[in-house]
Parts: C-alpha cells; sequence; structure tokens
C-alpha cells in the first residue's frame, strides 16, 4: 500500500504582507500613535486632554512629538483610550537584530543536564524582542563515547531535524526513528530526548521556542 501524499495546508500569515513604515523618533511614534487612536474613537483633542488631565496646549505638543511625555501622563492617556500602556510604543521603530553564524563557528555550550558526548552549538541568539519569544537553535552532535542520556523536560516548543545518522528519540511514551531529512516537532514540557543510538555519528538541529 503507497504512503499518501501529505495534503497541501494553506497558511494565513502572508509574508510578504507590507507593513506601514515604523517612525524612528520615539516621541513622534507616540504622538502618531495617540493621535491615530484618538481618532478611532472618534474623540477630539480637547476631550483627550480632559479625560488625562492634560492642558490642550500639552496635548497638542504630545501628538506631534513636540514634547516627551512622562510614564504617568503615557499612562493616563492609555487609560483615556482605553488601551495598554505598551500600546502607545507600537509604531516605533526599533532595531531588529540578527546573527550570522559562520560553518563551524557555533559556540560549544553546555546545557544543564547534558552528559559527556553530547555537543552543543549554539548557532545564535538574539535579546529580548516584543514577540516575547526566545529561540534558541542548537547543532547538536552525539559521538562513540556518549552516556547514557536522561530525558529531558523543559518550557516551551521543540523542533529538531535529522541531519547524520539514525536515532531513536523519545517523546513522552512515544519513540520515533529520526533518519536524515526526519523532523520532529513537539511539547517540551513533556519528557523527551534521544533513547537510542541506531547509527553515528549523529548530528541534529535542535531549535527551542520558550516565552521570554
Amino acid at each position: 500500500m503507497k504512503d499518501k501524499k501529505p495534503e497541501t495546508i494553506a497558511l494565513r500569515q502572508d509574508p510578504h504582507a507590507v507593513r506601514e513604515p515604523r517612525e524612528r523618533n520615539l516621541e513622534l511614534a507616540i504622538g502618531r500613535q495617540i493621535r491615530e487612536l484618538r481618532k478611532r474613537q472618534r474623540m477630539t483633542g480637547t476631550e483627550l486632554a480632559a479625560q488625562a488631565g492634560l492642558s490642550v496646549g500639552a496635548m497638542s505638543k504630545i501628538e506631534n512629538g513636540v514634547i516627551s511625555p512622562s510614564l504617568a501622563t503615557l499612562q493616563a492617556l492609555a487609560d483615556a483610550l482605553r488601551v495598554p500602556v505598551v500600546h502607545l510604543f507600537t509604531g516605533f521603530d526599533q532595531p531588529r537584530g540578527a546573527m550570522h553564524v559562520k560553518a563551524g563557528e557555533g559556540v560549544e555550550i553546555k546545557r544543564e543536564g547534558t552528559r559527556a558526548g553530547h555537543q552543543y552549538n549554539l548557532l545564535g541568539h538574539i535579546g529580548s524582542t516584543d514577540s516575547g519569544v526566545v529561540v534558541e537553535p542548537y547543532l547538536i552532535t552525539l559521538t562513540e563515547d556518549t552516556d547514557i542520556f536522561p530525558v529531558f523536560q523543559h518550557a516551551g516548543i521543540e523542533f529538531l531535524y535529522m541531519i547524520e545518522g539514525t536515532l531513536e528519540y523519545r517523546h513522552a511514551e512515544t519513540l520515533y526513528i529520526l533518519e536524515p531529512g526526519d523532523s520532529l516537532l513537539f511539547d517540551s514540557d513533556a519528557p523527551h530526548g534521544p533513547e537510542r543510538h541506531l547509527q553515528r555519528p549523529i548530528r541534529y538541529l535542535s531549535i527551542i521556542c520558550y516565552p521570554q
């Protein structure tokens, strides 16, 4: 019996969608966002100023990015507009990080709980972002003299992609045979880890995502 071909799934996210350009000046970005939120709610500048306890002149200066409002003022404006205060910063064009790691230059690290013969090379790291998600990409190499592997268990989602060798991998109560080109995506809060080395050397990518 032939294996069925996987069904084609339409993704809702459009990677080609162009966002409106963001403002690189923080005061201007805050001012434009406040004005946009105010107009959406059909409020005049005078009405918003009154609700936030500001003068009309101060309100005008904030919306035009002339002055830098205090945190207390921003909180008052957010309350008047009925949005979280962080929503006032969404128009600001923050630096977006990228990290390029050349082949063989991934930093070798020791993850808590690892054993001898398990080599972890961190392939990149970006600090906190607006997404609220941390992503850790590793190249994992298992050698001949590896110790018996205790299962891992941690928060987040993990993705494995097999590059070389054959591995029996455990996730919760299920065992998976992973060969080159195979992938495994799973909830990493369940016990997981290599169960048996079927063909060495073994190399695979492990990409872990969790809340920052």
